[in-house]
């Protein structure tokens, strides 16, 4: 049922407000009004994984990214998060990631980080609203149509997978990636990602007349680092791009709409009528989706007529 993916997303809600002040279980469990019996087993039936090792991951992971964008020392970064002392934070540090604290701040890597879970879907929004009583009361939020603009973007290096045999995010993930750890390994390289660009970055690529999915981070052109097993990295030419853009909006209310909207547009748009023709063959497609924060776009490599 629904209710149970909304209450365990409170709670993992109520985890990431809180991982300074030590959550516990009764604490969580009071506030929310559940008991910590059923608090504990909906959020395993949900995330497969206990309540007290998620906590303990992303405590150990925002301490990861705190360590890696500032010098603050690593003492401090250990009681901050509800580490007994710094002998006990460098255990748990090299555990998650086979790295010691000293020498990731010293020189940070791609880490395996624990990425926020997400249960609560714009599905289960969807059966919420249709059960409730006032369902026929109901105004969908106002969507406006999807803009078109241009914009330029330099070359730059991509570091992710390309997959041939997936078209979509949803095939993708389907196709045997590990979300978490791709997810999380990128955002450990978030401070590396292309200015002026979002960090994880998907969309599409053609390789021998086949589309095929991407997903990973855009870079500089001069990025020499070390590239995450799994991923590769490629370059990728200078060039201007036709935006298909919807701002921020609700994620939960109306991201279907909205990605229907720019994506039926994008797909069949004609860029004559804007002096370009699309150059696919050697580029790639992109898709930015940050609902709250950028809204929904996706770009398409062009070149002047």
């Amino acid at each position: 049922m629904y209710e149970w993916n909304e209450m365990v997303q409170l709670m993992i809600d109520w985890i990431d407000n809180n991982l300074t002040s030590a959550p516990s279980l009764l604490r969580m469990s009071n506030q929310l009004g559940y008991s910590p019996y059923y608090c504990t087993k909906q959020f395993h039936s949900l995330t497969g994984m206990t309540l007290r090792d998620y906590v303990w991951m992303r405590r150990i992971s925002r301490a990861a990214l705190e360590l890696r964008d500032s010098n603050v020392r690593i003492l401090d970064v250990a009681v901050k998060y509800g580490f007994s002392s710094q002998e006990a934070f460098t255990r748990a540090f090299v555990k998650a990631f086979e790295v010691t604290p000293a020498v990731y701040q010293k020189e940070p890597r791609p880490i395996p980080l624990a990425i926020r879970v997400e249960v609560f879907s714009p599905y289960h929004y969807h059966l919420r609203e249709r059960d409730k009583m006032v369902k026929d009361k109901m105004v969908k939020d106002h969507l406006q149509e999807a803009e078109v603009k241009i914009e330029h973007i330099p070359a730059h290096k991509f570091i992710g997978i390309w997959d041939t045999s997936s078209r979509n995010y949803g095939d993708f993930w389907r196709n045997g990636h590990n979300c978490d750890e791709i997810c999380g390994t990128l955002e450990s390289m978030s401070h590396l990602k292309l200015p002026e660009q979002l960090g994880q970055t998907a969309g599409w690529f053609y390789q021998d007349g086949q589309k095929g999915y991407l997903y990973g981070i855009p870079v500089a052109a001069d990025y020499a680092g070390e590239i995450p097993a799994g991923m590769k990295c490629r370059d990728i030419p200078e060039s201007d791009y036709l935006v298909f853009f919807h701002p921020p909006f609700n994620y939960l209310k109306n991201n279907g709409d909205v990605m229907r909207m720019v994506e039926e547009k994008a797909w069949n748009f004609d860029p004559s009528s804007l002096g370009y023709e699309w150059d696919e063959q050697t580029k790639q497609d992109y898709q930015r989706h940050f609902p709250e924060g950028y809204g929904y776009a996706v770009l398409r490599p062009v070149k002047k007529v």
